[in-house]
C-alpha cells in the first residue's frame, strides 16, 4: 500500500461549487433528539428530525471552513459573503413555522467590521414570500438585518467575516421551558430550488479523483451522522476507495427511543429506526448503488449505555453493567436475554430492508460479538438472563487470566455455546429479511481482546466454535490496538490461530487496518499502512481502512493498485557477493540546507532524520570470476530495479568496537506489561545528540538478546526484522540486544561497465551502491 499524509496544496487539482451547495450542509443537535440532512437533488435539501425533550433544538449547519472532507476535496474556506444572494423555496411540517415564535431562525455567527465576535439572528419570515409552511425565501448579505421585527429591531449584519451560520428548527411545543414531551415529535424541512447569485457565490472545491487502489473502506453512522450521504459518497469515490463500503451502523443514533425511568431508552414500537436515520440510510443506499458501491451493513451488540434497558445488558458477577472506555459509555447487549436480542433481529431486518428497497446485494456483519471484559479481568457474564441460562454451569470467575479449573472452562464453553446460537439467530434474521435476494453474510473479530495471551482460556466464551466455518461467509479480523501500540507482528500467529480453530482460510478473510483516534496521533498511519500490506501479502481476500473520518481528518491518500506490476517486489531478500563487498569504500552522507547571509551568518536545516550510506564495491573486482559473479548478481537485480542485503565492511555490528555482538549492546526499550515487539537500532553517540538508526536486515542467527540483564532465546524476528519475545517483559523491564545487521542497497545505476583490458591493467573498476530506505 503507497499512502502519504497531504494537506491541501494551491497546486492540487479543484473545480468550482456554489456556495451552499445541498451535499455540503451539515446538521447538529443534543441528545436525545436526532435529526440528518440528505441532499435530495441538485439544489434540494430535506431535514428529518425527532423531538424529545420541549428544549430540542437542530440546527441546519453552513460552515465558511469546510472540516469535515479530506484535504484533497474540500471546499476553499471562504468567511467573506458578502455580494452574495441566496434564494429557496423553504417548506416544513411538525415544526415550528416560520412566522411563530421561535420559528426557523438563521443565526450567524463570526465577527463585524472592527473584528470583534458578533453573532446576528436573522428570522427567515421577515425575507419570506407565501406561507408560513410553504415559502420563498431571498436574503441577501449585503442587506440583511438580524432582530425580530423590523425595521424598528434591525441589526444589520455585516458578512464580511463569518463562521458559520445555522437554521434552528424545534418542535411546535416549544417554548424555552424543560420537560420531556408527552410523546416524540416527529418533523421535517425542506430547502428547494436553492439559487445561489453574486460575485461572492462561488467556492473552489478539489476535485481529486485518485485511481482505484484496491483497498476498501469501512464507516461509522456515529462519526457521520451530520453529514449529507452525497458528501460521504463523493469522499469514497474520490479517495480511490471501490467495491464494497463496511457501515457500522452505530451503536448511538439509529435507534428509535422512548421516555423512561426519567431517562430515554430504545424501543421498538413504530419500527426500531428513528425516522432521521431511515431517511439517511435509505439515501445512503441510493448514493452507493448510483456510484456502484456495494454496503456491508455491520450491526454490533453495544449500545449506547444511557439508551439501554438495566436487563438488557452484560453484568459482572457484582452487578455492575459492562462498559466501554467511551465517554459517555456504551455497554454490551447480553446474546442471552431475548428482549435484547429480538430488538436486535429487528434492527438487522431494517437495515437489510433498506438494501433490498435499494436493489443492493445485500450484506451483513455481526460486528464484535463478545462476552465484555473489564480492565481488572472480570468477565461480564452474570447478568439474570445468562445466569438463568447456565443454570448450574455458572460459576465465579473472578479473573480470566491465567489457569482455571474445569468448572471454570466449562462456564466459558457454555458461553461460547449462548453468544454463537444469539450471532446465528442474527444471521437468520436478516437471511430471511433478504429473502429472495440473498444474502452474504460477515462475522467481524477484534483480536486484542478474543486473543489476549493473558488470558488464553477466553477464546472458549469469545471465539466459540459454533463460529467455524461456514457459519459465515467471511471472516473479518481487526487488531489496531496491536499495530498503534507496536505489537503488529502478534497478527501473523494470532490469523493462524483463528484459521486453526475456525477454519476460514486467508482467502475467505477480510482485515481491518486502522484506526487513529486523535489527529495529534497521525503518524500511526505508518504502521497501520504496513499493517495493511502485510495482510494483502498473507492473501486475505479484501483489506479495508478503518475508519473515513479520520482518514479525511489526517489526510490519508492511498495509492498504486492491485495490479501484477504493484504486486512485483523491490526488493530481493539476498546478499550481495560478500567477498566482493568486504573491500567496498564507504561514504556516509546527510542532507542539509545552508543559507548564508551577507555577514557569514548561517542558518542550517537537516533534511534527513538518518543518514544515507553509498558504497562502491569496484575496488573488491580480484578476478575475472568476480567480474562473472557481479554480472550476474547485477542482471537478476535488473539493475538499479531491485534492493537487495549489503554487508557494510565497517559497520555491521551493534557491539561499539565492531566485534561479536553481545545481548546487551544496544538499549531497544522498556517492557509496559503487555508489549512484545520491539525495533531494533543502533544508536550513535550521547546525550542530547546521539542519534538512532532503525536496523531493518539483521543477520539470521547473529541476534541476542537479554531483559532485565538476563539473557533470553524466547524470542523470535518478524518479517520487518523487528524482536518478538514470546513473553511480554514486566513494567519497567530493560529491553537489550546485540546483532549484526545489512544494509538495504540497489546499484546506483542501470548499466554496469567491465573491461578485460583495464580489468588486466589493475584499473578499478566503479560499481557504485546506494542505500534504500527500509523495503516495507
Amino acid at each position: 500500500m503507497g499512502w502519504a499524509l497531504v494537506a491541501a496544496e494551491p497546486h492540487h487539482r479543484k473545480g468550482w461549487v456554489k456556495r451552499f451547495d445541498p451535499r455540503f450542509w451539515t446538521v447538529d443537535f443534543a441528545r436525545p433528539m436526532m435529526a440528518s440532512v440528505v441532499a435530495t437533488a441538485p439544489d434540494a435539501l430535506r431535514v428529518e428530525a425527532v423531538f424529545h425533550n420541549r428544549q430540542d433544538l437542530a440546527g441546519l449547519i453552513w460552515e465558511a471552513e469546510d472540516r469535515w472532507d479530506h484535504p484533497l476535496l474540500a471546499y476553499e474556506t471562504g468567511r467573506d459573503f458578502r455580494h452574495t444572494q441566496l434564494r429557496f423555496r423553504w417548506r416544513s411540517d411538525g415544526v415550528k413555522p416560520l412566522d411563530a415564535l421561535h420559528g426557523p431562525t438563521l443565526t450567524i455567527e463570526g465577527r463585524d467590521a472592527g473584528g470583534a465576535p458578533r453573532a446576528w439572528y436573522v428570522r427567515l419570515w421577515n425575507y419570506a414570500v407565501g406561507a408560513a409552511e410553504d415559502a420563498v425565501v431571498t436574503l441577501d448579505f449585503d442587506a440583511l438585518d438580524g432582530g425580530f421585527l423590523l425595521p424598528g429591531e434591525a441589526d444589520p449584519v455585516w458578512a464580511g467575516d463569518i463562521d458559520r451560520m445555522f437554521v434552528s428548527l424545534v418542535a411546535p411545543d416549544y417554548d424555552l421551558s424543560e420537560g420531556v414531551l408527552a410523546a416524540p415529535a416527529e418533523g421535517w424541512a425542506e430547502m428547494r430550488d436553492i439559487a445561489c447569485t453574486g460575485s461572492g457565490s462561488v467556492l473552489a472545491i478539489g476535485d481529486a479523483v485518485l485511481p482505484e487502489h484496491g483497498l476498501g473502506i469501512a464507516n461509522g453512522y456515529d462519526d457521520c451522522y451530520h453529514l449529507t450521504p452525497a458528501r460521504v459518497v463523493r469522499q469514497v469515490v474520490g479517495l480511490g476507495y471501490r467495491g464494497d463500503v463496511v457501515h457500522y451502523v452505530g451503536m448511538s443514533h439509529f435507534m428509535r427511543l422512548t421516555a423512561a425511568g426519567g431517562g430515554f431508552a430504545v424501543n421498538a414500537a413504530g419500527g426500531v429506526l428513528n425516522a432521521p436515520a431511515a431517511a439517511w440510510h435509505a439515501a445512503l443506499a441510493g448514493e452507493c448503488k448510483a456510484a456502484g458501491l456495494g454496503l456491508i451493513w455491520s450491526l454490533s451488540y453495544e449500545l449506547f449505555d444511557a439508551y439501554c434497558p438495566a436487563d438488557w445488558k452484560q453484568r459482572d458477577a457484582a452487578g455492575a453493567p459492562a462498559l466501554t472506555g467511551w465517554v459517555p459509555p456504551s455497554t454490551l447487549l447480553s446474546p442471552a436475554n431475548a428482549a435484547a436480542m429480538a430488538w436486535l433481529q429487528a434492527a438487522a431486518r431494517a437495515f437489510v430492508g433498506i438494501a433490498v428497497a435499494a436493489e443492493l446485494a445485500v450484506r451483513f456483519q455481526v460486528g464484535e460479538p463478545w462476552w465484555w471484559v473489564a480492565e481488572d479481568a472480570r468477565i461480564c457474564a452474570y447478568d439474570d438472563a445468562t445466569t438463568t441460562a447456565l443454570g448450574a454451569a455458572s460459576v465465579a470467575i473472578a479473573d480470566v487470566r491465567g489457569p482455571l479449573d474445569a468448572g471454570q472452562r466449562a462456564m466459558l464453553d457454555a458461553l461460547g455455546g449462548l453468544l454463537a446460537a444469539s450471532t446465528a439467530a442474527l444471521v437468520a434474521a436478516a437471511r430471511d429479511a433478504a429473502g429472495e435476494a440473498g444474502l452474504v453474510s460477515y462475522l467481524l473479530v477484534f483480536l486484542p481482546s478474543v486473543l489476549d495471551p493473558a488470558a488464553p482460556e477466553l477464546r472458549r466464551a469469545n471465539v466459540p466454535l459454533g463460529w467455524a466455518a461456514p457459519a459465515f461467509d467471511v471472516l473479518q479480523l481487526e487488531d489496531y490496538d496491536w499495530v498503534t501500540g507496536g505489537r503488529g507482528a502478534e497478527t501473523a500467529g494470532a490469523r493462524a490461530a483463528m484459521i486453526a480453530r475456525l477454519g476460514y482460510p486467508p482467502g475467505d478473510q477480510h482485515y481491518f487496518a486502522g484506526f487513529v483516534l486523535k489527529g495529534e496521533d497521525r503518524a500511526l498511519w505508518a504502521p497501520i499502512a504496513e499493517a495493511a500490506a502485510a495482510a494483502r501479502r498473507a492473501g486475505v481476500a479484501r483489506t479495508f481502512v478503518w475508519a473515513l473520518p479520520q482518514v479525511a481528518r489526517d489526510g490519508l491518500t492511498a495509492f498504486d493498485g492491485e495490479d501484477e506490476e504493484a504486486d512485483v517486489q523491490a526488493y530481493d531478500a539476498v546478499d550481495f557477493p560478500l567477498a566482493i563487498g568486504r573491500e567496498a569504500l564507504v561514504v556516509t552522507e546527510f542532507s542539509t540546507q545552508i543559507v548564508s547571509s551577507p555577514s557569514g551568518h548561517e542558518q542550517r536545516a537537516s533534511e534527513w532524520a538518518e543518514a544515507r550510506m553509498r558504497y562502491d564495491a569496484g575496488p573488491g573486482l580480484r578476478s575475472e570470476a568476480d567480474v562473472r559473479a557481479l554480472t550476474d548478481f547485477f542482471r537478476a537485480r535488473r539493475g538499479a530495479a531491485r534492493a537487495f542485503r549489503f554487508r557494510d565492511p565497517f559497520d555491521q555490528s551493534s557491539a561499539v568496537d565492531g566485534g561479536a555482538p553481545g545481548p546487551t549492546d544496544q538499549r531497544l526499550g522498556f517492557g509496559d506489561g503487555s508489549r512484545r515487539q520491539f525495533a531494533l537500532v543502533k544508536l550513535y553517540g550521547a546525550g542530547e545528540a546521539v542519534q538512532e538508526r532503525r536496523i531493518r536486515l539483521p543477520v539470521a542467527g547473529s541476534v541476542r538478546v537479554a531483559v532485565d540483564g538476563v539473557e533470553t532465546a524466547a524470542f523470535s524476528l518478524t518479517d520487518a526484522g523487528e524482536l518478538l519475545l514470546d513473553a511480554a517483559p514486566a513494567v519497567g523491564a530493560e529491553v537489550r540486544a546485540g546483532f549484526q545487521f545489512d544494509v538495504p542497497v540497489r546499484f546506483a545505476e542501470d548499466r554496469l561497465e567491465a573491461s578485460r583490458a583495464t580489468f588486466l591493467a589493475g584499473e578499478l573498476a566503479s560499481v557504485p551502491l546506494v542505500e534504500v530506505r527500509a523495503p516495507w
